[in-house]
């Protein structure tokens, strides 16, 4: 799906929370997460258009991550309800998930230091028999889907970039390569959602580029994107649809020009004025202003 597809995707629907969507592809209903006293998330409910970039955002605090974990199966310590796809994922398992389209990646990377770049990703791929141990010992088993796994595998470096560090150790990378590392990793298993905790965060602005470009072509070829991001200039030039979080609940959701102008989200990022309305500092406007 287009930039422009998406856009079409989601013309008409209002820019109020809990919004349904024409095609959702992930609905949380009812998600909370209590740790004691404190109710960190309490979402009625929420839908992610297929399709479509969405981007997680909130000040501090927000819920943000914990919410993000709670999608992902990271955290099943709360309440509620998750679909995707149509299908209940609320007791799923992460690897699970994985394998039903679902994946994620992490604000702090999870490379495997001590393997190759082409390792790291070639683990990822599912289905490979060769890990089981009745059949480990009979190459005939699996060696044909060994091939199959590294010419994907190699396809995907070439596609990030990092086909010349393909025998580099993932612990040699820097943190913006670990980063499309554990994008192409993310992509072995041919997901149809992308789940991405702060993308952005650590990376040089030459290679945020490279970034945002390999995120708007999963939109391109029809995957659906959702990630969590605090860099407002990224949100507002890629996403399709922003949803704003502020402790714990979705406050506004919409496309980023409405989300930019919106009242609620500029008093929670600028800080409440006592039931008056809310005036943004010019020095901090460009927080919650379009790039």
């Amino acid at each position: 799906m287009s930039a422009e597809a998406a856009a079409t995707a989601l013309a008409g629907v209002a820019a109020t929370p809990g919004v349904a969507k024409p095609d959702p592809i992930l609905v949380a209903d009812g998600v909370q997460r209590r740790f004691g006293g404190l109710v960190a998330v309490d979402v009625e409910h929420l839908e992610v258009q297929r399709g479509t970039i969405t981007a997680l955002i909130g000040p501090n605090g927000a819920g943000k991550t914990t919410f993000f974990n709670l999608l992902t199966g990271f955290d099943r310590g709360g309440e509620g309800r998750c679909t995707f796809d149509g299908r209940d994922v609320t007791r799923t398992p992460p690897h699970r998930r994985a394998q039903q389209g679902m994946v994620r990646t992490f604000q702090l990377t999870k490379a495997l230091a001590r393997l190759t770049v082409l390792d790291n990703v070639r683990l990822a791929a599912p289905a490979q028999p060769g890990e089981r141990l009745w059949s480990a010992v009979l190459p005939f088993t699996w060696s044909g889907r060994e091939v199959e796994v590294t010419a994907k595998a190699e396809s995907l470096l070439e596609r990030f970039k990092l086909a010349a560090l393909r025998d580099e150790y993932a612990g040699n990378l820097s943190g913006g390569q670990r980063k499309l590392l554990d994008m192409a990793r993310a992509l072995m298993v041919d997901p149809r959602l992308v789940m991405l905790d702060e993308p952005m965060a650590g990376v040089n602005p030459a290679l945020t580029q490279s970034l945002l470009g390999h995120v708007t072509a999963l939109r391109d070829e029809g995957t659906t994107v959702v990630f969590v991001e605090h860099d407002m200039d990224v949100v507002m030039s890629i996403s399709d649809w922003v949803v704003c979080l502020a402790e714990g609940r979705v406050i506004a959701e919409g496309p980023p020009r409405a989300i930019a102008s919106n009242p609620a989200v500029i008093d929670a990022y600028l800080g409440g004025h006592h039931g008056e309305e809310a005036v943004p500092d010019p020095a901090l406007a460009t927080e919650v202003q379009p790039g």
